[in-house]
């Protein structure tokens, strides 16, 4: 399983989260979004609704206590729990979970508030023969991976 570290250096995971939603949208794919902090999801569901990149104006989403949460391409919620079949999740606040090992691929997005769990959760999966983790930082407007 992969694990992308992203270090939100330049923009806020909502401003970030869309384009990596799109990509496994786009591919077929499901993603699970997680956070403890309500007021984040909100702000990450307002994102994906005024997200402006083509193909589509928006992307579609739900939340986890809301209706018809099993048929949601990503769907929003507080735990590691794929209601609606995702094999990828984005965990958002910045804390690694280690259910996210269930799923084929991993989003941690982290800043500088959170950089001493990032590194932790870093060191824990590089001993893991089962993961592969990898780490991406913010060179501008791009997205190039680091050391």
């Amino acid at each position: 399983m992969q694990v992308d570290f992203y270090q939100l250096s330049r923009d806020p995971v909502e401003k970030v989260l869309p384009d990596i939603a799109s990509r496994i949208v786009e591919g077929g794919g499901r993603l699970l979004v997680v956070s403890g902090q309500q007021t984040l999801l909100d702000t990450i569901g307002e994102g994906l609704w005024v997200w402006e990149k083509q193909p589509v104006s928006f992307l579609a989403h739900g939340r986890a206590d809301g209706e018809a949460a099993g048929v949601q391409p990503i769907l929003l919620s507080d735990r590691c729990e794929p209601d609606n079949g995702a094999r990828f999740v984005a965990l958002v606040d910045g804390l690694w979970r280690d259910a996210a090992l269930a799923f084929e691929r991993a989003f941690y997005f982290f800043d500088a508030a959170t950089i001493d769990g990032a590194r932790e959760s870093w060191r824990m999966l590089s001993r893991s023969e089962d993961v592969t983790p990898r780490f991406w930082k913010q060179e501008g407007r791009r997205w190039v991976q680091g050391p």
